[in-house]
């Protein structure tokens, strides 16, 4: 959005959507592009797809498997360079439709630093002039990995029908998780693995697109991917943290919304001094879906839209940290002062799964101590969390669910003291639950002695 005047915190009526499809070797990418493709011409979008950089320069005679260090280094710069331009072409046609554009770019400009030292990753970024943001958050929207057949179905993956794929099965499996690696610090990562047939994983796919775009298509894809919420407690030191993770620092601020039922709000995200800026709408609950659209915006676009927050609701500091466990992108919020009080010292720790509760449970991080499953819990929503006053004092603005506009003022009144009973019982150092158990909206504090610890 350029030169912004802003009147009503809303979203711009045309969308150019930036997604980046990666993973490794026969993952699925050129047949998911040609699904996504089709699907969102049918809609009535404009799609481009960016070719895989790699393959049209390899394609002229570079075989990469014969490089030595120095032609690696060398190709992977000009690599760089080629794929921007190439993108930058498909970014300003996209600028210059009337409608709306979605952009699949076959591997993005951090997949280069997959194949490569991070020591040499930052030579060729400081001698292109360049920041990981920048070349990664503030140029792409969404991430999607395909994981290679060689991890899981391995009899389905080739190199025959690829002309620059020479990988065999553990080069294609490592390049795989090189690819994982590249990306995990982009906001919006999608991981497709092979537990299910491939045209499920395809479905998947277009599932996983349309929803981050925030269109609804109902059931037609059959996802039920689903974000689960947990309460931590107990975090290690940051040195003994045993993966690897990136930690941004972020504040969000609530706006005043120009339509009923709907929350609007802004994100800075900070790493490294580098901050980028989201404006995210919320639907109000349709069909059994809430959706949320999330649009990037610029630094003045952000400074204008902060003339409406909202001051009922108190701006609020996180430290998020973004990590994967297991093919799993999970990201930890850390509260942060200032704060109301009924923030301080809480962590969160969410991801999105298809699995139910007792297969996340058993899959999360064993490192991490969970205390509570509070996934569709109203209590731990930061909409909730971030209002100013006490909230038996605003019942009126406590938000069960985005539909609830049909809830009496005493029956308000009594779920947000419910609400406040479990924020304060999850917050006592000696109260253990069952964490295999999910939010019920009838769900009753419990005494420790009554109470379960499956973690």
């Amino acid at each position: 959005m350029k030169d912004l005047e802003v009147k009503d915190p809303i979203p711009p009526t045309k969308r150019i959507h930036k997604l980046v499809l990666t993973g490794g070797p026969c993952g699925g990418k050129t047949t998911g592009q040609a699904h996504l493709a089709t699907f969102f011409e049918s809609l009535g979008w404009k799609v481009f797809r960016v070719p895989e950089t790699a393959t049209v320069l390899m394609s002229g005679g570079i075989s990469f498997g014969e490089l030595n260090e120095e032609q690696i280094l060398d190709f992977q710069e000009h690599l760089i360079a080629t794929m921007m331009a190439l993108e930058d072409t498909y970014f300003s046609m996209a600028e210059k439709c009337a409608q709306n554009v979605l952009i699949i770019a076959d591997r993005g400009t951090m997949d280069a630093s997959a194949f490569i030292s991070r020591e040499a990753w930052e030579k060729i970024l400081t001698k292109l002039n360049l920041e990981d943001i920048e070349i990664s958050d503030n140029r792409y929207n969404h991430i999607v990995h395909m994981q290679s057949a060689a991890i899981g179905a391995e009899k389905f993956y080739t190199t025959e029908d690829h002309a620059a794929r020479f990988e065999g099965i553990e080069l294609a499996r490592e390049r795989d998780k090189n690819a994982m690696e590249a990306w995990r610090d982009h906001p919006y990562v999608d991981i497709i693995d092979n537990r299910s047939d491939f045209d499920s994983k395809i479905n998947r796919l277009i599932d996983l697109v349309v929803k981050r775009i925030g269109i609804n298509v109902g059931d037609r894809f059959s996802a039920n991917s689903r974000k689960v919420k947990f309460v931590i407690t107990g975090m290690c030191p940051d040195s003994d943290f045993p993966v690897k993770f990136t930690d941004f620092q972020v504040v969000h601020h609530y706006l005043h919304s120009a339509q009923k039922g709907f929350q609007t709000r802004l994100r800075k995200r900070v790493k490294n001094g580098r901050a980028t800026y989201t404006f995210t709408v919320r639907k109000p609950e349709l069909q059994g879906q809430t959706v949320e659209v999330k649009q990037p915006i610029s630094q003045r676009d952000y400074s204008n839209l902060l003339a409406h927050r909202d001051d009922n609701h108190l701006p609020v500091f996180k430290t998020r940290r973004s990590f994967l466990y297991e093919n799993q992108q999970y990201q930890l919020d850390i509260y942060r002062a200032p704060c109301h009080s009924r923030c301080q010292g809480l962590v969160l720790l969410e991801t999105f799964t298809t699995s139910n509760d007792d297969e996340v449970v058993d899959s999360l991080p064993p490192f991490l101590k969970v205390k509570k499953n509070v996934t569709g819990d109203p209590a731990f929503s930061m909409y909730n969390l971030s209002i100013r006053s006490d909230w038996e004092d605003s019942a009126e603005q406590f938000c069960h669910k985005l539909s609830s506009d049909d809830e009496s003022e005493d029956e308000n009144v009594s779920e947000v003291r419910k609400a406040q009973e479990r924020l304060v019982h999850v917050s006592e150092e000696n109260t253990v639950f069952d964490v295999r158990k999910s939010y019920d909206r009838n769900e009753r504090p419990v005494s420790e002695s009554s109470s379960v610890c499956s973690l």
